[in-house]
């Protein structure tokens, strides 16, 4: 049951989508929460809150609409120690209030394991689409290894594809030096997913350089990316040049990549043509196999 005791002057209206998240939460206690004014000074953080880069400007532009227009969507928390709370969604929301020089925010208190907040707490920004690539996927992969969702059970919570979810997860197959330059917006996800088809760590990192030192569209490093996957695969024979990459094999591999939600590599010998697809793992290749099966039917 939901119990109101905060300034209605706020507002009482829950965003639709946390409404969602915390009728899809599985802790029994989800449902005995009250709304309330707690004292912003007795809120912490959550340490495994998945967004790790904040926007001093939209904050600032969030902390002026606070001023004039108060909190108009509470955050979520649960009792800590020494009657304090812990966030678990809404902390853009904290921050902007704390900027604002307000003492209290309205919050929703109710009582999480660990399990639920974490759920909450990622699902809430992976459903906002608030967060970077990088944190998106991070927070994606905590889901799927800590709570043992499946990636199809993951899309159906976030509104994305099974597919999506999966190309989302194969950033992180990158090097940590490449991830951090998405992170940081030197690369995009799109720059990411074409690095995903080139050979090796070695190469990823060239290109990713080369693409920010070049300002390379996500085309040209595709194009760049597929002729060193090539160039790695293509079969040699003593005293003749090795064939030059095929752009449209490389097109069709990416391509297959993005639909089939894995790494595709074609292999050309003569006329004939073998295509490899690579999994992250068994519980990807029997989603994908029943994912096709479906559509056959």
């Amino acid at each position: 049951m939901m119990r109101d005791s905060f300034n209605p002057g706020l507002g009482h209206t829950v965003g639709r989508g946390l409404a969602a998240i915390l009728s899809a939460a599985s802790d029994p206690g989800a449902d005995d929460i009250e709304l309330r004014e707690v004292p912003l000074e007795l809120v912490a953080p959550n340490p495994r809150q998945p967004r790790r880069v904040f926007d001093l400007e939209a904050l600032d532009g969030l902390a002026s609409s606070m001023r004039d227009r108060g909190v108009l969507q509470p955050v979520l928390v649960r009792p800590a120690p020494g009657g304090r709370f812990e966030l678990i969604a809404g902390e853009r929301r904290w921050r902007a209030a704390q900027i604002a020089g307000l003492a209290t925010i309205p919050a929703l208190v109710g009582v999480h394991d660990d399990a639920a907040a974490l759920e909450i707490a990622l699902i809430e920004n992976v459903a906002r689409a608030e967060l970077n690539p990088v944190e998106d996927a991070q927070a994606c992969a905590a889901l799927v290894e800590e709570l043992g969702l499946t990636q199809e059970e993951l899309g159906r919570r976030t509104g994305r594809s099974r597919v999506a979810v999966a190309n989302l997860l194969r950033l992180l197959d990158l090097p940590d030096a490449v991830l951090a330059s998405i992170e940081s917006g030197a690369l995009s996800a799109g720059h990411g997913r074409a690095l995903l088809t080139a050979p090796g760590d070695e190469v990823r990192l060239r290109l990713a350089r080369e693409t920010v030192r070049d300002g390379l569209s996500v085309r040209r490093l595709e194009e760049r990316a597929r002729a060193a996957a090539t160039d790695s695969t293509a079969p040699t024979t003593r005293g003749h040049a090795s064939a030059p990459p095929d752009p449209e094999v490389g097109r069709i591999a990416h391509e297959l990549s993005e639909l089939l939600g894995g790494d595709v590599r074609i292999h050309r010998r003569a006329q004939v043509l073998r295509a490899e697809l690579r999994l992250g793992s068994i519980e990807d290749a029997r989603e994908l196999a029943s994912r096709l099966r479906d559509r056959t039917r």
